[in-house]
């Protein structure tokens, strides 16, 4: 029987207005952790606000944000669970409202943690998504009236919009921003699509006032009429300064029925970290509340895991990038100063900062230019950062292995760990409204992708690249099955495996073993498959509708062993 515990033991009121209950929640933690044996911690019903100013902060570096920029050092968390076993936290009708710019909850270096139930938003989301409500000429100047949703702060300042997080405790403004910001992301609430497009709501601006209480008007200074009547435009800015949660050097993991209503920064990334499932969540804004937008950037990221990578029965509804991406991490290498030693680095400017090998972990070397393996070997020794700290170099990293290695690798090759390389099963989800991929996946071991369905993705809905020289990520599929899965109008190849190579050999091939089956796919101008430098693909047993534009069913460059039954 685990030992209960309540956060209303600790001075943590739900519905108690806008007060911090980050301590007492801090607290609750901490003694739930404590415990030798499994505990329960739990949330009753109501929603909980949690501000930065009395948050857990911790110097962490996180794959894919702001690599080793020091601006972005220290992460605040809004919930904590460090260097525990056996816990469960359990929150079904709780609403953590978070306020300011934080992770929403990281598990660090633990074991055997389920968190359910709990739902997390922001008081302030840093996307604003801007709905153009109405349009037209009047008096030879074109207009767009704009409305954006009630938790959106603004000001009017001359001809251009401010758009604003809340004041904090020290006084200054979480977050601030002018008129398209730096980033948008179209979304057509009529057609069900998002895409990646240009922003023309402020441009040649001759006047901006507001008509209501959430409604903008922009006065043009030329007459063309506005043809994106109902159009959303969802705008942000681009520094991905924390992770949306994190799951880090734990094992055992279980995010299960969460609500995540909106994610700051990057996603729930789970890194370095061994046996993660998420199932039954939902990414997706409030029904009501007139936002789009649930995510900043990616909404899932397993980055140099282990054992298995599990997401099933998830909602994916809104992200402004990927909704799953499963990869590994290539490190480059620039120097060799013996046999069976090599330095190696953070090539990418948003990954750096955090701990690659482990004494007996397998390293592989290949060539950056054909993905192709030059060497392999048994790691002895690293010197490399710890993710926690800055003491030492952030970038580099000096690997010694068991054995020797061929000489002159510097500067052509690159170097994966096989070892934190995870099965996956993503299986019963639904994707919708994203404007990229629907899943990315990159990992050497048995991948399964099952019963999903992917509505309109911007992109190809299902991305198997492996790149050593744009985002490092790494690395081939040698077992992938794609079955019984439903592909409505992706706007790039339903299936895409597209390996990073500057040449194509189907002699040398990157990936293979690739089964795809029984799935429904409805394409517009688009193919089911497109594959490259892949060897022993099966294609059998699949239906393929065309709504419009034709294709072919299947492009294959440089590709063998293939069998297609149609």
């Amino acid at each position: 029987m685990p030992a209960p515990f309540d956060v209303t033991d600790f001075g943590v009121l739900p519905d108690h207005d806008h007060t911090d209950a980050a301590p007492g929640i801090r607290a609750a933690l901490h003694a739930a952790g404590a415990v030798p044996g499994p505990a329960l911690l739990r949330f009753p019903p109501g929603e909980y606000h949690l501000w930065p100013d009395a948050a857990r902060c911790r110097e962490l570096y996180v794959s894919n944000t702001v690599g080793d920029d020091p601006r972005h050092r220290d992460k605040a968390i809004a919930l904590v669970v460090e260097a525990a076993e056996d816990l469960a936290i359990e929150g079904e009708g709780a609403r953590l409202v978070l306020h300011g710019l934080q992770t929403t909850f990281a598990v660090i270096d633990s074991r055997r943690v389920r968190l359910s139930g709990l739902e997390f938003d922001f008081a302030v989301p840093t996307v604003v998504d801007a709905t153009v409500v109405g349009a037209g000429v009047e008096a030879g100047r074109a207009y767009r009236v704009i409305r954006v949703p009630a938790a959106t702060l603004f000001s009017v300042e001359g001809a251009s919009v401010r758009w604003h997080g809340e004041v904090l405790g020290s006084g200054a403004e979480a977050w601030s921003g002018h008129d398209a910001l730096e980033y948008t992301q179209i979304h057509d609430p009529a057609r069900r699509r998002t895409w990646r497009g240009h922003n023309p709501l402020f441009e040649r601006v001759r006047t901006v006032r507001t008509v209501g209480e959430r409604d903008i008007r922009v006065d043009y200074e030329h007459a063309e009429e506005p043809a994106d009547l109902g159009l959303v435009y969802s705008m942000r800015q681009t520094t991905r300064d924390h992770p949306g949660g994190l799951v880090l050097d734990s094992s055992g993991v279980t995010l299960s029925r969460m609500r995540f209503r909106f994610l700051h920064g990057f996603g729930v990334v789970a890194q370095t970290s061994r046996d993660v499932t998420v199932e039954e969540c939902e990414f997706q804004t409030p029904p009501g509340s007139g936002r789009h937008s649930a995510g900043f950037a990616d909404f899932l990221q397993f980055s140099g895991c282990s054992g298995r990578a599990v997401v099933r029965d998830c909602l994916f509804d809104g992200p402004h990038d990927d909704p799953i991406n499963v990869h590994g991490s290539y490190l480059r290498v620039t120097g060799q100063p013996d046999p069976r030693t090599l330095e190696l680095e953070y090539p990418h400017r948003e990954t750096a900062g955090f701990p690659q090998f482990a004494p007996g972990d397998q390293v592989e070397i290949v060539d950056r230019a054909t993905l192709q393996a030059v060497a392999s070997a048994t790691v002895l020794r690293a010197r490399q950062p710890s993710g926690r700290d800055h003491d030492r170099p952030l970038r580099r990293v000096v690997v010694t292995v068991e054995a020797d290695l061929p000489g002159d690798l510097a500067g052509w090759t690159a170097a994966e760990n096989l070892t934190r390389t995870p099965s996956v099963r993503i299986a019963g989800n639904t994707f919708r409204n994203v404007p990229t991929r629907g899943v990315l996946v990159t990992t050497r071991r048995a991948v399964l992708i099952e019963g999903n369905r992917f509505e309109r993705t911007g992109m190809a809905a299902v991305y198997v690249s492996c790149d050593a020289g744009e985002w490092w990520e790494s690395g081939p599929v040698r077992e992938l099955t794609i079955r019984g899965n439903e592909f409505v109008d992706p706007g790039g190849p339903a299936v895409f495996l597209d390996p990073a190579t500057t040449g194509c050999d189907a002699g040398r091939p990157v990936h293979s073993g690739v089964v795809v089956t029984g799935n429904r796919f409805v394409l517009d101008g688009v193919p089911a498959l497109d594959a490259k430098s892949t060897h022993g693909i099966r294609f059998h047993g699949n239906g393929i509708v065309r709504l419009g534009a034709d294709a072919p069913d299947i492009v294959l460059r440089s590709c063998s062993d293939v069998h297609v039954e149609t």
